[in-house]
């Protein structure tokens, strides 16, 4: 699956609000067998049921959030594409936080430790501008497709 895909299904799964009453209402689909564990699987994979995948997905299709395949437009590839590379950099920004932390937490010092120190400070900072730059370049796309 690709990167623009995966963010694409991600935000649009986890955007499904709860309603103050039970919904009631049914829709019967039918699915083959290798379709219905397809669905199950990824639903899995996103900590979902997998009624709640489908019904995010179709109602975020109704609500304009959501292309079918044939009707995405490369505005929508890149902004999905934003999305996947800022989780990949938040990643990284986490990890370097980690070793910070290890590093200022105490114990025993050794000599190379300032010197890690020092460049996870630098990753840290270089992570952050470019998550802002990631963020400001999703937000002008979103802008222009919104405008288009």
């Amino acid at each position: 699956m690709r990167a623009a895909d995966e963010a694409a299904l991600r935000r649009v799964a986890h955007r499904r609000a709860r309603q103050d009453v039970q919904r009631k209402e049914r829709v019967d689909v039918r699915y083959s067998t290798d379709e219905k564990q397809a669905i199950l699987a990824e639903a899995r994979r996103h900590n979902l049921a997998g009624a709640h995948l489908v019904g995010a997905i179709v109602m975020a299709h109704l609500h304009g959030e959501l292309a079918l395949p044939e009707q995405r437009t490369a505005i929508d590839d890149l902004i999905d594409e934003y999305a996947a590379l800022r989780i990949q950099l938040a990643r990284i920004g986490t990890n370097a936080n980690q070793i910070a932390h290890r590093l200022n937490a105490g114990g025993e010092a050794h000599p190379v430790d300032a010197a890690v120190l020092a460049v996870a400070r630098q990753l840290v900072a270089a992570v952050r501008q470019t998550v802002t730059a990631v963020d400001t370049a999703a937000d002008v796309a979103a802008t222009n497709c919104r405008a288009a």
